[in-house]
């Protein structure tokens, strides 16, 4: 069977955006363009605002991906489920699709014999473990992420040591939003080395503003970048037939 490419924006936050253009209709944008948005929001001691929590589900749920909302101590174990769980919830979508090009009509997994989908979910399952990964992470340096963010690198640290048993390729990207002029900053251009994150965070200095939505833009932007230098056809694509489906 062909592997592809998933592709993941991750991002953290803690609050509202207050600054550029609407985060949930950039996420759409996203999801259109092949990419899954997963949100993760930060809490302590319930300090975000109901507005802020129905952002976040409406990013991810714009941008076709999950989001959970988390307390700061939990966050590391937050981190791995929700990447999982998003990479699981793609691999799904594209599985459907693709019964739906070989059976005809709208059939889809649950439609199956129960071990036809038993079979199936199998090769959802190996996938999610061969699969490229490239995951474009946004993390909010907003004034009140301050005294999260060791705790955002602890858990990226962890998310890296949970992926090296995957046989799959390994590739991030890490911005924070605000930048110190721009909207963003790249602090790691693309790598499998995610140990150079203790470094990254040294990089980082808040601000009051939060731009959720030229961030995702961006995130957007350096997926278009990258897709152009690896070529046409390289993500979520694979061949259900090779199964023997």
């Amino acid at each position: 069977m062909s592997r592809g490419t998933l592709r993941q924006v991750l991002l953290i936050t803690d609050g509202y955006s207050n600054a550029g253009d609407d985060p949930v209709a950039i996420a759409a944008l996203a999801k259109e363009e092949g990419l899954s948005v997963n949100v993760i929001g930060i809490v302590e001691e319930e300090e975000m605002s109901e507005r802020g929590i129905d952002e976040i589900r409406e990013i991810a749920a714009s941008g076709g991906g999950v989001s959970q909302i988390v307390y700061a101590k939990q966050l590391s174990q937050t981190v791995q489920m929700v990447t999982k769980k998003a990479m699981s919830q793609t691999i799904y979508g594209v599985v459907n699709r693709e019964l739906q090009q070989i059976l005809g009509g709208d059939k889809e997994l649950e439609d199956l014999a129960p071990e036809k989908r038993g079979q199936l979910m199998e090769v959802v399952e190996d996938l999610g473990e061969t699969m490229d990964l490239d995951i474009v992470i946004l993390v909010d340096t907003s004034a009140s992420m301050k005294n999260k963010l060791p705790m955002v690198q602890e858990a990226l640290i962890d998310l890296s040591v949970s992926f090296r048993s995957r046989n799959g390729t390994n590739n991030f990207t890490l911005y924070s939003f605000p930048g110190k002029r721009n909207d963003t900053d790249q602090l790691i251009s693309w790598t499998t080395s995610f140990e150079t994150l203790s470094g990254a965070f040294k990089k980082i200095s808040v601000s009051g503003v939060t731009p959720t939505g030229p961030a995702i833009q961006e995130a957007i932007r350096v997926f278009r970048k990258r897709t152009k230098k690896k070529g046409p056809g390289e993500d979520e694509r694979f061949d259900l037939r090779e199964t023997g489906m």
